[in-house]
């Protein structure tokens, strides 16, 4: 079976609020999964949204993503009571291919909230979870930290390849206190 771990950028259109807490641009317990294309972490920005995906083969990654896309612009139009397109131009894509390429993946989408506040503020942001990632279902820690019991069901697909499941871990676990970016 060939697996192709995805980090995937959505850039979304200019003036569309992030979400506040709450007010998610997807359904609740909402699991990106089919069998051959599967999110299996998520971080939305306020102007992009970043994903790590699996999929068979580059078919099933595009009908996926053709899929996912169709269904976030309905979703976020919804939300904010708005019509028309949401996403400003074709998603990013890098396929990752070693233990260490997906541990960035992982840190960046996961902490990405981290880095842009480090951005903003031009300070170390405080080491508290992200709601509107997947930090809350992923179990790669360096130290126990406990965001609180996920408030709902997963959102994303258990990890099947070996890279983005268990491969990564030869690197070394995330640390909450990382700054994707910064050194």
């Amino acid at each position: 079976m060939v697996v192709n771990q995805q980090e995937l950028n959505f850039p979304r259109k200019p003036g569309w609020p992030r979400p506040g807490p709450g007010r998610k641009p997807y359904g609740r317990s909402t699991v990106w999964h089919r069998s051959r294309f599967r999110v299996v972490h998520y971080s939305v920005q306020h102007n992009h949204v970043h994903l790590l995906i699996e999929a068979d083969d580059a078919d099933k990654l595009g009908c996926g993503m053709k899929s996912l896309g169709a269904r976030f612009a309905r979703s976020v139009n919804r939300v904010f009571g708005r019509s028309g397109p949401v996403l400003k131009e074709r998603y990013h894509m890098r396929a990752l291919k070693t233990p260490k390429e997906v541990w960035h993946a992982l840190a960046h989408v996961l902490l990405n909230a981290r880095k842009h506040f480090r951005e903003r503020h031009g300070r170390k942001p405080p080491v508290r979870f992200d709601g509107l990632s997947s930090t809350v279902w992923f179990d790669g820690w360096k130290r126990r930290w406990d965001p609180g019991p996920p408030v709902r069901l997963s959102e994303v697909s258990p990890a099947r390849s070996w890279l983005l499941s268990a491969g990564w871990r030869r690197h070394r676990l995330i640390s909450p206190e990382e700054v994707p970016g910064c050194g």
